[in-house]
């Protein structure tokens, strides 16, 4: 490494580097010296922590004199010399500077393709859940923090609400310690490590078979917006917030065709629908005019969001408790019942086939789904005990 005696004629006359970098000594002052790249020229200061060798950056030679780059390098080689590490510090400082709620902002930047949904519910544990943390660090969370905070939300909210919340403060603080070197370890760890995550028991509710005759009656009594939501739930198997977010250029009436460009695992879903539905969104085409959804509301999203009203109603009419999703298990277990094929099922709900080689050779087209929706949608009216001539949808 060659040295010089450090003058500000001497630093400028130095020549850029053609390729990668070349570092000059200063004579005057051990340790100091200055990386020349192929544009700039910046002082550094090079000396031992614990027997290990530490370099740390000044500022540029532009900007800094000589005796002001020696005054800065006497303060940090004075702090070495104490067993500080500089660069340790304003990694620590770096850190400190990141709240939890800018963490949660990084992390959206970086999943632009999430859906909107996944962002609500992220949201909402960040303003609701984690709200008194959002202008701390984030590094500042301790094992015992996550704990105890674990066990408040499940007091007070449920169980799957804190392990949701932990599952999602994980995933942030992983992105966030991604982009940054030696990180502290991930305090939500000490959930699994301590065996505290909450066991949780996959829901199997579906609307019975000897139930479907009382939970239409029900649904035919409804207004004809949540009418036909529920009714184009349990045709379709369609997730809760694909269709109240459904547009009407997602739909191809002519055809009996629906296309979403983007559903809640990323892909793409592509349906052909059963002629009753055909018929059913026809009648809504009237109803909604000018308006770019299926199922518009005055809200500010334009379109319908919340359900828990109207499915309330249809449970306490028709006595059948359910949910959206179980309406959801109610279309895979009929479909299922029918000997419909396994990838048929698969591509229906919109489930990815990615971890199954042989569907990776298998390319799906929609009309090929048609005679299986078709098919279910007779075995619903056969169930319900209605004729399907005698359901209207006006």
């Amino acid at each position: 490494m060659p040295k010089l005696h450090f003058t500000k004629r001497a630093i400028e006359a130095l020549p850029f580097a053609e390729r990668g970098q070349k570092l000059y000594r200063d004579t005057a002052m051990r340790g100091l010296g200055v990386r020349v790249g192929a544009n700039s020229k910046v002082f550094f200061v090079e000396g031992q922590v614990s027997g290990r060798t530490r370099r740390v950056t000044i500022g540029r030679a532009d900007v800094l004199n000589v005796e002001e780059a020696r005054r800065r390098a006497l303060t940090v080689l004075s702090e070495m010399a104490g067993g500080v590490d500089p660069n340790q510090e304003k990694r620590r400082v770096a850190h400190e500077a990141i709240s939890l709620g800018h963490a949660f902002d990084r992390f959206f930047e970086t999943r632009s393709t999430m859906a909107a949904s996944s962002v609500d519910r992220y949201r909402r544990s960040c303003n609701l859940y984690l709200r008194d943390w959002k202008r701390s660090p984030i590094t500042s969370i301790t094992r015992q923090m996550i704990l105890k905070r674990h066990q408040r939300i499940a007091k007070d909210h449920g169980q799957v609400t804190a392990n949701t919340v932990m599952r999602h403060l994980r995933s942030v603080y992983n992105v966030t310690a991604a982009a940054f070197d030696e990180f502290p370890p991930n305090p939500v760890a000490i959930l699994t490590q301590a065996r505290a995550w909450f066991p949780e028991r996959r829901r199997r509710g579906a609307v019975a078979v000897h139930d479907l005759p009382a939970w239409w009656e029900a649904v035919m009594t409804e207004p004809h917006y949540s009418r036909d939501f529920l009714l184009l739930a349990v045709f379709t198997g369609m997730r809760r917030s694909e269709i109240a977010s459904l547009r009407w250029d997602y739909i191809n009436l002519a055809e009996g065709t629906l296309h979403i460009p983007k559903t809640k695992n990323g892909d793409p879903l592509d349906l052909p629908l059963a002629a009753f539905i055909v018929d059913l969104l026809k009648a809504r085409r009237a109803w909604t005019g000018a308006s770019p959804w299926v199922f518009p509301s005055n809200g500010k999203t334009g379109h319908i969001v919340e359900t828990k009203k109207f499915t309330a109603r249809v449970a306490a009419r028709s006595g059948v408790q359910f949910t959206l999703h179980d309406l959801r298990r109610t279309f895979i277990t009929i479909a299922e019942s029918l000997d419909i094929p396994h990838y048929a099922l698969k591509r229906l709900l919109n489930h990815r086939l990615s971890g199954d080689v042989t569907a990776g050779y298998i390319v799906s087209q929609p009309e090929r789904l048609r005679r299986p929706v078709e098919v279910v949608a007779n075995r619903i009216f056969e169930l319900k005990g209605i004729p399907v001539e005698k359901v209207g949808v006006a």
